[in-house]
C-alpha cells in the first residue's frame, strides 16, 4: 500500500509593505520612466510600486489571524520619507530609489514590526533595513543619477499578496493599519 503525504495546508505569498497614495505612485512612476531612460531594463508597474516592511514568503493561510494581531500591536506615529536617491544594485541588476536619511518614526515601524514577528515564530530579516522602491528590473545601471526628491506622507502600512502570473506579478493588499 502506497503512503499519501498529508494535504498541504494552503499557503499565501505574503510582505508587510508601505504603499502609496495615487500622487505618491504617479511621482515614482514619473521617476522610474525618467531612471529608465538612463539606465534601461525593464520598468516596474506603476501599481506594483512599494517599499517592503518585512518579507514572510509562503505563509499558511491559517496563520493570517496570527499576523493581523502583530500588526495590531504596532503604534508608530505618521511619518515623511523623502525618496532622493536612486541607486543600483549590481549582483540583481535592480534600479531603485532611496532615502538618503531614514526617519526615526520609519525604523521604529520596522522594529516594532519584526519584533512582533519574530515572537509569534515568523522569519525576520536581520540585515539592516535600507527604504527602497524598485523602478527598474534587469537594468543595466551606471552612474548614479540626481533625481527629484519623492516626498511619501507614510499613514499607514498594509499586508500584501503576491502571486506570479505570466503578466508579472500581482499584488493584493488584504488589509491595511494606519499609523497612530
Amino acid at each position: 500500500m502506497a503512503e499519501t503525504e498529508p494535504p498541504q495546508a494552503e499557503t499565501l505569498r505574503l510582505f508587510f509593505a508601505l504603499w502609496p497614495d495615487d500622487a505618491t505612485r504617479d511621482t515614482l512612476n514619473r521617476t522610474g520612466k525618467w531612471l529608465h531612460q538612463h539606465w534601461g531594463g525593464r520598468r516596474m508597474r506603476a501599481d506594483t510600486l512599494h517599499i517592503t516592511l518585512a518579507f514572510l514568503g509562503s505563509t499558511p493561510v491559517d496563520r493570517l489571524d496570527t499576523l493581523f494581531a502583530c500588526a495590531d500591536a504596532v503604534a508608530v506615529e505618521p511619518f515623511e520619507l523623502v525618496l532622493d536617491q536612486a541607486g543600483y544594485w549590481r549582483h540583481n541588476r535592480i534600479g531603485w530609489l532611496g532615502a538618503s536619511e531614514t526617519p526615526l518614526p520609519h525604523h521604529e515601524l520596522v522594529g516594532a514590526l519584526n519584533t512582533r514577528l519574530q515572537e509569534e515564530g515568523f522569519p525576520v530579516d536581520t540585515r539592516p533595513h535600507v527604504p527602497h522602491v524598485t523602478l527598474l528590473r534587469n537594468s543595466a545601471g551606471g552612474e548614479v543619477q540626481k533625481c527629484t526628491p519623492v516626498r511619501w506622507a507614510a499613514s499607514d502600512f498594509v499586508l500584501v499578496t503576491s502571486r506570479t502570473e505570466p503578466s508579472g506579478a500581482q499584488y493584493e493588499v488584504i488589509r491595511r493599519w494606519p499609523l497612530a
